[in-house]
């Protein structure tokens, strides 16, 4: 019996490994375009793009486990059902309890890489990920030092330059600022540097023109100049972190969190509480769909076709528990107090999947396999 156990989790993680690696690619690349067009687009290099996508990989990854481990579970019972080597199992006495077990092995593995990613690999990829998209957004040279595009690092500020030197002199720069509500300031110039300063960057412009359109009474008053200093702090105002969301910080500052996390996030003690029950009830999921999946394949008899009635359900039932789970998230977010019904979803699959295993295991369907047995 441990050899048979042991095969068939090998034949089990084998899938499982393909599944994960598959649908792993497939919406990793997805998210991967999308960020490289938004990146590359606010002048961001390449290497950013691939940080940025390293850094979603882990929510990646615990998004896709559960339906890997739930699609090779299927499909290796589907392939031994085609072979006879499953009918042949139960045949020879092999209850549908004895042979759950490898399964229920690989969900309680998948359960434990989920976990990992949930309280303390996912949290430390968003808290990385939020602080470099804050770095991104204050990172001034990769929205002004782009050539020939008309930039907008701010609401109602319009920056423009021609061309860019190899030493990173700005030629021919115009800057729009329309941010106040008396004023429309226009500046002009041959070139400019970007200078750092203990006060934040400075714009530098050299031979050039400030032009100051007064909107109560149109009044125009140029202004030329052989060199002019534009605070690029004020286009930094705002764009600091003014607050860290509580999915950021890992399940151990969660559970017993200080004044620091509090401050640092605003969150209530039941706001905390309420997501620490979710990380906790979410890997259970894993066993669930495994289960479930396994249970309702056991219903169904020999068939050299396979078993794609029973597959077509076990699908459907995996799809009606996301959707339950998808309203008790939603509810709980309405009422902190129903954070129970997260660990009721899991335990409603394990519990459906027990019962099909059980309906599986009655004698007069042993009797039923056996007879099926081909000669």
């Amino acid at each position: 019996m441990k050899r048979l156990d042991r095969y068939l989790l090998s034949q089990f993680m084998v899938l499982f490994g393909f599944f994960a690696l598959v649908l792993v690619s497939v919406y990793w690349m997805n998210r991967a375009v999308l960020l490289f067009d938004r990146l590359i687009g606010d002048g961001q290099t390449a290497s950013v793009v691939l940080e940025f996508t390293a850094l979603t990989l882990p929510n990646v990854i615990k998004a896709v486990l559960p339906v890997a481990a739930f699609a090779a579970v299927l499909t290796t019972i589907n392939r031994l059902n085609q072979d006879s080597e499953f009918v042949v199992m139960k045949a020879l006495g092999v209850s549908p309890w004895r042979l759950a077990v490898p399964a229920v092995a690989m969900g309680l593995i998948v359960m434990v890489m989920l976990s990992a990613l949930t309280h303390v690999l996912v949290p430390a990829a968003k808290a990385r990920l939020a602080d470099r998209e804050a770095e991104v957004a204050r990172d001034l040279s990769a929205q002004l030092l782009v050539e020939g595009t008309f930039q907008h690092p701010a609401e109602g500020l319009t920056v423009y330059v021609r061309s860019i030197s190899d030493l990173g002199v700005l030629k021919d720069i115009y800057i729009s600022d329309r941010r106040s509500d008396r004023t429309r300031t226009t500046y002009t110039a041959e070139k400019a540097l970007i200078v750092r300063t203990e006060t934040g960057p400075k714009l530098v412009m050299f031979n050039g023109m400030a032009q100051v359109l007064r909107q109560s009474d149109s009044a125009l008053s140029v202004t030329r100049f052989a060199n002019f200093t534009y605070d690029l702090g004020t286009i930094l105002a705002g764009r600091e972190r003014s607050a860290r969301d509580v999915e950021e910080l890992s399940t151990a500052r969660l559970i017993a969190p200080d004044d620091a996390v509090f401050a640092a996030t605003g969150a209530t003690p039941e706001a905390l509480r309420t997501l620490v029950h979710e990380r906790f009830a979410e890997p259970l999921l894993a066993p669930a769909a495994v289960l479930l999946g396994f249970s309702i394949l056991m219903l169904g008899s020999f068939s050299r076709f396979g078993l794609w009635r029973e597959i077509g359900i076990a699908v459907v039932a995996l799809i009606v528990l996301n959707l339950i789970q998808n309203a008790v998230t939603g509810q709980v977010n309405k009422d902190a107090q129903l954070w129970p019904l997260y660990y009721g979803v899991p335990l409603l699959g394990i519990a459906a999947g027990v019962v099909m295993l059980g309906l599986a295991a009655l004698p007069r369907r042993r009797r039923r396999s056996a007879q099926e047995v081909p000669a």
